[in-house]
């Protein structure tokens, strides 16, 4: 009998061993899915691929090429192109935001603030990431609402709460007077690419923005809001 149970004892060990082996906890491999590397090495070839052919031409079987990695691999990072795409913007998304966030502090200097949070804001919104990223997205829209519906939602909304967000702190502070705070953070974020965000959304061969041009656009940006919002106007 004592023989028996330390057998299964032992079997029960081995088969402990070999699951916690499985799982990345024993011999501390990541589990399925969980290597950073990998995903990486996923999302950069995906990225290639997508700048290359495009969304809709793009194909699971291209982007296992470009990364690397095999069939199955890939599907147990990511469950089709959608998903991949999504990954990607996700990460210039939050990038972004934890950047420009951290510009709008100083609700008793607007002017100040505004000046540095636009130059920025209109640098991040017309680079060629998130140029071909908005190509994409009003590619597909019309076959994938779901997918414009995201993308606003997680991009341009959150952007809006951001600013609108700073200019209700600006009004308590007695710097700004503003009845309609949506309205004027809309506004605001309009300024700051006005005359160049069509340019460069439809034509992939329109020149970069100059920082000297950039800073000149938001100036006036700056300036024609603090006219209308300004608490000494």
């Amino acid at each position: 009998m004592s023989k028996t149970l330390a057998r299964n004892s032992q079997t029960l060990s081995n088969r402990d061993e070999t699951r916690g082996t499985a799982d990345g906890g024993v011999e501390g491999r990541s589990a399925a899915g969980e290597d950073s590397a990998k995903r990486r090495q996923i999302l950069e070839g995906a990225r290639r691929i997508f700048v290359a052919v495009g969304f809709d031409a793009a194909s699971m079987n291209d982007i296992t090429r470009e990364a690397g990695v095999s069939k199955s691999t890939l599907y147990v990072y990511f469950r089709s192109k959608e998903e991949l795409f999504h990954a990607l913007i996700a990460e210039e998304r939050d990038r972004y935001f934890a950047e420009v966030e951290a510009l709008l502090g100083d609700a008793e200097h607007p002017a100040e603030t505004l000046q540095r949070y636009g130059e920025r804001l209109a640098e991040l919104m017309m680079s060629t990431q998130a140029m071909h990223a908005k190509r994409t997205v009003i590619a597909v829209a019309s076959r994938m609402p779901h997918l414009g519906r995201e993308f606003y939602r997680h991009g341009p909304q959150r952007g809006l709460a951001l600013v609108s967000n700073y200019l209700t702190r600006a009004c308590a502070a007695g710097t700004l007077r503003i009845d309609d705070v949506p309205l004027a953070a809309a506004q605001f974020i309009e300024l700051c690419t006005a005359g160049i965000m069509r340019r460069r959304l439809f034509d992939d061969e329109a020149p970069a923005v100059s920082d000297g041009e950039r800073a000149r656009l938001v100036a006036s940006a700056v300036h024609l809001f603090m006219a209308g919002y300004g608490a000494a106007r």
